[in-house]
């Protein structure tokens, strides 16, 4: 998911995009009902002040607002799942890293196993 700066949309866009948005998000306003005029005025303060992101994600190729806090915790499930990912891709070359020098090493174990009981030098008799 990326933001998008308010700044790069024109204002027809940027129009489009806050009123899909209150649009499908249903908002409640309390007591008192929002015109649509009211709602978008809100929401254009909140991305003036930062507090609101427009965000795409080029997955689901979908735009919408998130908050400033909810954005970073996006971004920080991200940064903890791909370095999970990284972690397990890690752990799984060590394994197999291991698992051949465990193999490596009992063919060389029996490699060694099987010269000593061919030398003829040893007599255990």
């Amino acid at each position: 998911m990326i933001e998008i700066p308010v700044d790069r949309l024109s204002a027809e866009v940027l129009n489009a995009v806050i009123e899909e948005f209150i649009l499908r998000e249903g908002t409640d306003y309390g007591v008192q009902e929002a015109g649509m005029d009211n709602k978008i005025a809100q929401v254009h303060r909140q991305l003036t002040k930062g507090d609101v992101l427009i965000t795409f994600d080029p997955a689901t190729e979908n735009c919408t607002l998130l908050t400033k806090n909810q954005f970073q915790r996006y971004i920080s499930e991200q940064n903890a799942e791909n370095s999970e990912e990284k972690n397990e891709t890690k752990s799984a070359g060590t394994a197999e890293r291991l698992s051949s020098k465990s193999r490596a090493s009992a063919s060389a174990s029996a490699s060694a196993y099987e010269d000593y009981s061919q030398d003829p030098g040893s007599n255990f008799d």
